[in-house]
C-alpha cells in the first residue's frame, strides 16, 4: 500500500481522464478533496465488454487490448501481481456502497469486437459521434462498450483536455443506459500527455521515458487510460456513484491516484516498478498470453488511500 498523496492535478497525468463529455480542465491544484459515494448505483452483475475499433490498427495492437480485457477477469494462474488481481480491489467499493446487501458479484466477459478501418465518419470525430460509434456495440444496460480511435483520428478536446472519457447514453429500444468508453491512440497526437510515463511529459518535472511493455507507446498509453476509465465506469457509471469534487469534473477511482504506478511516487516519478530483464521494460502487472501492463494506483475508499500492486 502506497498512501495518497495531495491531488496534484497535473498536465501530464490522469486529470486528462473525465466522466463526462465535458471534460475535466487541465489546471494545477494542490487542494484536498474528500472522496464520497453519491448513493447511485454502481454497475454489477455479469458485465459484458465491447470493443469498436476506429481507424487503422495493426492485428499485433488490437491484440495488446483484447489480451488485457480477457485478463480482467482471468481464472489463470499468471505470475503475480496479475491484472485479474488489480481489477478484483474493485469489489472495495460495492462492499463499502452496500454493506448491509449481498450485491451480485461484479463478473467481466469478453463480447464482441467491431472494425471499422474504413473512417466512416470520417478522421475527425465529435462527441456524437463517439456515442454512434459506442452504440455500435451490444446495447444493453450490462455492457461497456469501448471505442478505439486510432492514431490519425482526431476527436474534441483530444490532447487538449482529456485522453478519453467514459459516460453513458440511453439504449434505443427502451428507457434504460448503456455504459461506454473512448479512448484514443496518443502516439502521433500528443505521447507527453497521454502516453507518459512512456514518453518525455510535455509539461512538469522531467524525467527519462520508461521502456513499454508491449514495445508500443501508443497501446501501452492506451492501457493506462483504458483501464483508469473501466474503473471509473463501474464506480460511477451515471455521475452518481463514487468521485471527489465536482461532479463536471471528477477524480474517480484511478484519476483521483494520478500519476501513481508504485511505491515512492511523485509527480514526475511513476514509482519503484518491475521491470523485463530481457526487454528493460517496466510493469506492474501480468496478463495472459505472458502480456505485462502497467496499470494505475487505485484509490481505496475503506483505507483512504492510493493502492498499488508494488
Amino acid at each position: 500500500m502506497a498512501s495518497c498523496p495531495k491531488i496534484l492535478v497535473l498536465v501530464i497525468f490522469a486529470s486528462l481522464l473525465g466522466f463526462s463529455l465535458a471534460a475535466r480542465q487541465l489546471t494545477e491544484t494542490t487542494q484536498p478533496m474528500t472522496f464520497q459515494y453519491h448513493k447511485g448505483p454502481l454497475l454489477n452483475g455479469k458485465i459484458q465488454i465491447n470493443l469498436i475499433w476506429y481507424g487503422q490498427f495493426k492485428p499485433a495492437q488490437r491484440a495488446i487490448i483484447s489480451d488485457f480485457v480477457t485478463s480482467l477477469s482471468s481464472s489463470r494462474s499468471e505470475a503475480q501481481p496479475s491484472v485479474a488481481t488489480w481489477w478484483n480491489s474493485i469489489g472495495n467499493y460495492h462492499r463499502l456502497a452496500n454493506p448491509k446487501t449481498k450485491t451480485t458479484p461484479l463478473s467481466l466477459s469478453f463480447g464482441k469486437q467491431v472494425v471499422l478501418e474504413a473512417y466512416p465518419l470520417g478522421k475527425s470525430l465529435t462527441n456524437k459521434h463517439l456515442v454512434e460509434l459506442a452504440s455500435k456495440g451490444a446495447q444493453q444496460a450490462n455492457a461497456i462498450n469501448i471505442v478505439l480511435t486510432a492514431s490519425d483520428v482526431a476527436v474534441d478536446g483530444f490532447c487538449r483536455s482529456r485522453c478519453g472519457t467514459h459516460s453513458s447514453a440511453y439504449i434505443s429500444k427502451n428507457s434504460q443506459k448503456f455504459t461506454y468508453i473512448w479512448v484514443g491512440n496518443s502516439e502521433t497526437q500528443c505521447p507527453g500527455q497521454c502516453a507518459w510515463p512512456f514518453h518525455q511529459p510535455i509539461y512538469g518535472p522531467q524525467s527519462p521515458p520508461l521502456v513499454a511493455p508491449n514495445n508500443d507507446v501508443g497501446l501501452d498509453g492506451m492501457i493506462i487510460n483504458l483501464a483508469s476509465l473501466l474503473a471509473g465506469t463501474v464506480t460511477n457509471p451515471f455521475g452518481n456513484g463514487y468521485y471527489q469534487g465536482p461532479k463536471e469534473a471528477p477524480l474517480e477511482a484511478a484519476s483521483a491516484c494520478p500519476g501513481v504506478y508504485g511505491k515512492g511516487a511523485y509527480p514526475g516519478y511513476a514509482g519503484n516498478l518491475l521491470m523485463n530483464p530481457t526487454t528493460g521494460a517496466s510493469y506492474n502487472a501480468n496478463g495472459i498470453n505472458k502480456r505485462q501492463y502497467l496499470l494505475p494506483a487505485l484509490y481505496n475508499p475503506a483505507t483512504l488511500s492510493c493502492s498499488t500492486l508494488v
